[in-house]
């Protein structure tokens, strides 16, 4: 639910009527149109990004992303300056950054820095020279502004999110509450991994000194079983390791979810493995990896002191949170996910506003469905048409692996897959022998039954009529006596043909329905 109580889905007041639950389009409303091209450079102490996002749907599309890694909060506890080399290689990003904004007429574009920039002796010296030389100013932020960030980075990918958000970045690491679409109390803190290899070569005294530190922002978090979302390159890496580990057949990190006990096993695991051996397994950087162990040592001591009930992978942080920052808390209260659908459909459907059209006429099948499904089915039935150029042999390959490898917020694994293979269904009758099959486990046999019968059900519906199926029929189901009616116009009639006759069965089938064909006048 949005922070008023509404549901994301409904849309606002003036969106009723017509437009039903989906909600008035807001792609053209001035407010969402102002989002498009919306640039963020990210300033931190291990990395440079440049991210430009095409704002204008609720759930972010990246339309340009570029990372240098810079260094350039390497030694800073030990020197209080910006590490030299660091300092030139971040110069060097920002110009080329400066120069992409303008080739690609973006306005804003916003730089923001963090903690190295923040705590350095000579960063006020170092946001001169990148004024001076590049023509972009840089926002230093302060710990607890860029926690809120990183949090409202969260929000987006996860409206309903209610929790603890640990953002770690090279110098330090940010606590952040959320709950109720709103960011609570928070905390930064010295636990980044440059930070830390500064403190002692002793494993014991490092486990010390982030206890006490832990133990004390704990007091101002106060946490009490929440879930943690994890935001930084060091816990992604992390994350992407446990995968490797458990052998997980999908590699989208955004929503990947552990359990405190799988975690520490993983953690135990990287303990006594060669980390150069997994770099390569797993494509991450040389300096990335290098940052690893300590990070290890952070996450250990999170899980013991804030006791989370679920670890949860953020893909979304702080440049996220300033494309949340300048959203209309009308485009907020949306849902990501079917924002994310109704812009494909916009750009990549054959007849777009047909996904809500076949929506309406399936609807008889899903009075009992959750909201939580109902919702993948709406992006089902938004999605159904969108790889229609991909070759006819590919096209259930192609479905599944845009719902599956997508970048769509408010999303979570087994969704990603319920709607994958109901996509694939919409195109193909069988998925045996699938190479997506290893996927198809992370679902319940009874869920890959539904996803089927939504698949099928979408099969028939797209191709029953062309303009709108409810002008060629109603569906009916009776769901305790197992029977499925179909009321046909009199123009469904005529379009009932053979195709569709074998598409009806195969829903029935899948179903476990027997059917019933009768005519509208005479019903």
């Amino acid at each position: 639910m949005a922070a008023d109580g509404k549901s994301p889905l409904s849309g606002d007041d003036d969106d009723a009527g017509d437009w039903g639950p989906f909600g008035k389009p807001l792609f053209d409303d001035p407010s969402a149109r102002a989002l498009s091209r919306v640039g963020v450079v990210d300033v931190g102490s291990n990395s440079v990004r440049m991210v430009v996002f095409d704002g204008a749907a609720r759930s972010p599309a990246y339309f340009y992303n570029e990372k240098i890694m810079c260094g350039l909060g390497k030694g800073l506890a030990e020197t209080g300056k910006l590490n030299p080399e660091g300092k030139a290689r971040a110069l060097a990003a920002l110009k080329r950054f400066s120069l992409l904004a303008k080739g690609m007429n973006i306005s804003p574009f916003t730089v923001v820095a963090t903690a190295a920039t923040r705590e350095a002796e000579d960063g006020p010296e170092f946001q001169a020279q990148v004024l001076r030389e590049t023509g972009l100013k840089l926002h230093v932020i302060d710990g607890g502004e860029e926690a809120r960030l990183s949090a409202q980075g969260v929000l987006l990918g996860w409206p309903e999110a209610q929790g603890i958000v640990c953002d770690i970045g090279g110098n330090s690491m940010e606590l952040a509450r959320i709950g109720g679409g709103k960011v609570g109390k928070r905390v930064s803190t010295p636990l980044g991994p440059f930070r830390l290899q500064q403190i002692s070569d002793d494993p014991k005294k490092r486990k010390a000194h982030i206890d006490a530190v832990l133990e004390a922002a704990a007091k101002e978090i106060r946490p009490a079983g929440d879930r943690v979302y994890l935001v930084g390159g060091s816990w992604r890496v992390i994350g992407r390791l446990d995968m490797e580990r458990r052998n997980y057949p999908l590699t989208v990190l955004h929503e990947y979810r552990m359990t405190p006990e799988g975690l520490s096993d993983t953690l135990d695991w990287l303990a006594s493995t060669d980390l150069a051996a997994l770099r390569g397994r797993t494509g991450t950087s040389a300096e990335r990896m290098e940052l690893v162990p300590l990070a290890c040592e952070v996450l250990r001591e999170i899980i013991r002191v804030l006791k989370p009930s679920e670890i949860d992978v953020s893909a979304y942080g702080i440049r996220e949170g300033l494309l949340y920052e300048q959203m209309p808390e009308r485009l907020r209260a949306r849902d990501p996910l079917i924002e994310a659908a109704r812009m494909a459909e916009l750009t990549q459907a054959r007849i777009p506003g047909f996904g809500k059209k076949l929506f309406e006429f399936l609807e008889p099948l899903y009075k009992t469905a959750t909201p939580e499904r109902l919702r993948l089915i709406k992006a089902a039935c938004l999605l159904h048409d969108t790889t229609w150029r991909a070759h006819p042999d590919y096209r259930a390959e192609a479905c599944f692996d845009n719902a599956t490898r997508s970048n769509l917020g408010g999303l979570d694994h087994p969704g990603r897959v319920f709607l994958g293979l109901a996509l694939l269904h919409r195109y193909k009758n069988s998925r045996a022998g699938s190479r997506m099959e290893p996927l198809f486990r992370l679902l319940s046999e009874l869920e890959i039954q539904e996803a089927e019968a939504l698949g099928k059900a979408m099969r028939f519906g797209a191709m029953f009529s062309v303009g709108d199926p409810a002008q060629a029929g109603e569906l009916r189901w009776q769901e305790k006596k197992r029977l499925l009616t179909l009321a046909l116009t009199e123009d469904g009639l005529g379009l009932f043909g053979e195709v569709a006759q074998a598409r009806f069965a195969a829903l029935a089938l899948a179903l476990k329905a027997q059917t019933n064909i009768v005519s509208m006048a005479k019903a």
